[in-house]
């Protein structure tokens, strides 16, 4: 639906990979063990940038601020590299903004996007 809305292929694959990448983290990490739950999606389109808000009522972040999102060191042997753990990296690589924060028994993770132009300039 983003793309009726005159974002970029590019612009809504940025989206589609940063909300897969932070869903995925709400389903692995916040609902572990619960079997089941609802997540929520609050997306605001201003002309220059797109805000999506994703609430669950999982369990919270361990500490009180998000991962830093470090590439591993990527000089070391392939079979020692991590399976796993570059989400963060990407989703902080790929927007403008991300913050968490708990409320009441709520988790709001909000990602902001930058929007180039059609013809591959910013806004």
């Amino acid at each position: 639906r983003l793309r009726e809305h005159g974002l970029t292929e590019a612009a809504c694959s940025t989206v589609e990979i940063v909300l897969a990448e932070a869903l995925n983290n709400i389903v692995e990490h916040a609902y572990t063990g619960a079997g089941a739950g609802e997540i929520g999606l609050h997306a605001v389109l201003a002309p220059d940038s797109l805000t999506c808000t994703l609430s669950d009522q999982g369990a919270a972040l361990p500490a009180p601020h998000l991962p830093a999102g470090r590439l591993p060191d990527m000089g070391a042997r392939a079979d020692a590299l991590p399976e796993g753990g570059f989400g963060w990296f990407l989703i902080r690589s790929l927007t403008r903004s991300v913050r968490y924060a708990r409320e009441v028994d709520t988790n709001r993770l909000t990602l902001c996007f930058d929007l180039p132009e059609p013809d591959g300039g910013y806004r």
